[in-house]
Parts: C-alpha cells; structure tokens; sequence
C-alpha cells in the first residue's frame, strides 16, 4: 500500500478578506473531493488572505495509479482562474 500526498501552495490575488479566501479555498476543496474521492484540507495559513496550502492525500497498490491521480488534482488545481499555484510538494510513503 502506498500514501501519495500532495501539498500545493496558492496565491489568491483577487481576495480582499479572509471570508473572500474560505469561499474560494472550500469551494475548490468540495469540488476536488467529489470528482476525485480524495482527502484534502486547508493546512497552514489559516490566517492569511491571499495565501493558502491545499493538502491531498491518495492510498493506492501502485505507484504508477497513485502519481496519475495526483497529478489529475493538480492539473484541476492549477485550471482554477481564482488563484494562482506557487509550489507544489509530492511525496510517495
């Protein structure tokens, strides 16, 4: 069994507040879990408006799977026009 996890951090320029940042961040979030069946979460930077770090964790028998799923999150990420992504962190255990 492996535990893929993806962590990517994004720039949410058009946020002025953190109500702003909540609707786009758990808005993507849902979107994410139920098209993937993935976990994923808001970590980190509760606290700030125009940043936040998306975690997604996959469980899979095969590498190979495991690292297309993730990379299918990502690429769904990255196609969101309200942010902008400015690292990404994949890890297989």
């Amino acid at each position: 069994m492996l535990v893929g996890t993806l962590c990517v951090d994004v720039h949410i320029p058009g946020s002025t507040s953190l109500k702003d940042k909540r609707r786009v961040v758990k808005s993507m979030i849902s979107k994410v879990q139920h098209r993937f069946n993935v976990s994923i979460v808001e970590l980190y930077s509760e606290d700030l408006w125009q940043r936040a770090t998306i975690g997604v964790a996959y469980i899979g028998d095969e590498r190979e799977h495991v690292e297309r799923q993730l990379q299918y999150v990502l690429n769904f990420l990255d196609a969101e026009p309200d942010w902008e992504i400015i690292a990404v962190d994949l890890e297989m255990k």
